[in-house]
């Protein structure tokens, strides 16, 4: 049986860099999310749909940009129960180009420890393209 390791609570410190990950996506992962998701609104896979509402081209799910955005977390942490807490604001859309795709980024950073109550806050960065998609992006992570 192997053993997973849980990151030390007092080993860490505000401010460490727990995880860092980036996530290339292309039209070929959207369609498949969608299967997944069951969400099959046309503005993640048709550019004159996308392009009629307003947008500037077909666009990532929301869902699956949070899901890749927890994952290197969850790889830090060893096992994703010990999430008790995602949140996130979505704060601008990654548009996902036909040819060249996107690929969304992600730094995890500890932005508060409760020694008492064995939890670590990790603030994350989501970007793509060097600009922030998720705004206040804090999962609460279980270390005891």
């Amino acid at each position: 049986m192997t053993s997973i390791s849980i990151p030390a609570l007092d080993g860490l410190t505000v401010g460490d860099i727990v995880a860092e990950s980036s996530f290339p996506l292309t039209r070929d992962s959207l369609v498949r999310y969608a299967g997944a998701s069951g969400d099959f609104n046309p503005i993640h896979y048709r550019d004159d749909v996308a392009e009629a509402v307003g947008l500037p081209g077909v666009l990532a799910h929301g869902m699956l940009t949070m899901g890749l955005a927890i994952q290197p977390v969850v790889d830090w942490a060893g096992d994703p129960a010990r999430v008790v807490d995602y949140q996130v604001r979505f704060t601008r859309p990654v548009p996902v180009d036909p040819d060249l795709g996107a690929v969304v980024t992600v730094v995890a950073k500890v932005g508060a420890l409760d020694a008492e109550a064995g939890i670590a806050r990790i603030d994350l960065t989501v970007t793509f393209n060097s600009v922030t998609v998720l705004g206040k992006a804090q999962a609460r992570v279980s270390l005891v």
